[in-house]
């Protein structure tokens, strides 16, 4: 039996179109990401799902029974749907203790039952020594995990989170979502993520669904959508590209990183051009190969993980200039792991990743 079932639903604010004609199905134990940037619908989703917004088109089901239609006026309230909510701000009761928080996740408080289990479930954390402090004495880290706890308390049939981890700090980011998947990975609730770092959403995720202006515009795997995305704006989700603008002949479009395949669709068609950062390999001028292209290095930023280039192409055409008809130099962009060692000044060879390049129409954006 599905775990939630979105169809059709579209929902507006004003003259606003939020989400539009929205359809998927998860299945109990799956972990769902809504990825993309502020204001694409992600949360007006997450709002509809919950009940927090009454539903205008389309319907939603959740273990099999409809929570919120438009034409039967189904409405079911929010209590009663089986929904645990994690809010980006945690929404904490400050007045209640860690053990009263959690404890409120449950039916009545739960009981001396209810107790106990709240007990055992901040054990699972190893967070038992904290039960009789408030919210604001606990840092940010402690807090995210309490609100977790409170959301999972009455075992939802669904699990909701608003960009939980986004007021962390990297390090304790990091080892909170770990905890998260642990905990989620016990549970047979639907999870639905809400984030805009692709990352998470690549750590997390079972499948990823990438919003546009309301829609969903890819639902793949993490995997699928990293190697095939299918606009230019889902390659820029995962990391800065190299964008070029170029006419098809002969098979390929000319690019300052050398000659491009495209399909045979696109032919004598104006296209768009877009190479990773980290899909392009440098090599000695010594070891330079058949389409290679040689690139002098203008700036060097080393990141720690990353190391980003900053790199001019000896030379360009004016069909491949793309960025250079405004009269500025082409620059080519590179993310090179770890403190790599180049410099200022230095010539290299580059040989862009055919699994790192992309050709979309112009105009249309996809794939």
């Amino acid at each position: 039996m599905p775990g939630l079932t979105f169809d059709g639903v579209s929902h507006r604010y004003g003259a606003v179109l939020a989400a539009e004609a929205v359809s998927f199905t998860a299945e109990p134990g799956e972990t769902i990401c809504l990825l993309g940037p502020s204001g694409c619908g992600k949360s007006t989703l997450l709002r509809l799902a919950a009940g927090l917004e009454g539903i205008q088109e389309g319907s939603i089901a959740i273990g099999g029974r409809t929570v919120a239609a438009a034409g039967a006026r189904t409405q079911v309230p929010p209590e009663e749907r089986g929904v645990g909510l994690v809010f980006q701000d945690y929404a904490l009761f400050p007045h209640l203790t860690v053990m009263e928080n959690v404890r409120y996740g449950l039916p009545g408080g739960g009981g001396r039952e209810g107790k106990w289990r709240a007990r055992r479930i901040l054990a699972g954390l190893g967070m038992t020594d904290l039960v009789g402090r408030y919210p604001h004495a606990l840092s940010g880290g402690q807090q995210q995990r309490v609100a977790l706890l409170r959301a999972l308390a009455s075992r939802p049939r669904v699990m909701l989170l608003d960009e939980p981890f986004s007021t962390l700090d990297e390090h304790l980011r990091h080892e909170v979502r770990m905890e998260t998947m642990n905990l989620l990975a016990r549970n047979e609730a639907v999870t639905v993520l809400v984030t805009h770092d692709a990352e998470e959403a690549m750590l997390l995720a079972d499948r990823i669904m990438v919003m546009k202006d309301g829609r969903i515009v890819q639902d793949a795997s993490p995997e699928g959508v990293y190697a095939h995305p299918v606009d230019l704006f889902t390659v820029r989700l995962f990391g800065p590209v190299n964008r070029y603008g170029g006419t098809v002949r002969g098979g390929s479009v000319s690019t300052p990183l050398g000659p491009v395949a495209a399909p045979p669709a696109l032919e004598s068609k104006r296209v768009n051009v877009a190479v990773r950062a980290d899909g392009i390999e440098l090599r000695d001028l010594a070891s330079t190969g058949e389409g290679g292209v040689r690139a002098r290095v203008r700036s060097v930023r080393r990141l720690g993980v990353w190391t980003l280039a900053l790199m001019t192409p000896r030379r360009a055409t004016r069909e491949a200039a793309g960025p250079a008809e405004n009269g500025e130099p082409v620059s080519i962009q590179v993310r090179l792991p770890g403190m790599a060692s180049i410099a200022s000044g230095d010539e290299l060879a580059l040989y862009p990743r055919p699994e790192h390049t992309f050709v979309f129409p112009a105009g249309s954006g996809r794939a």
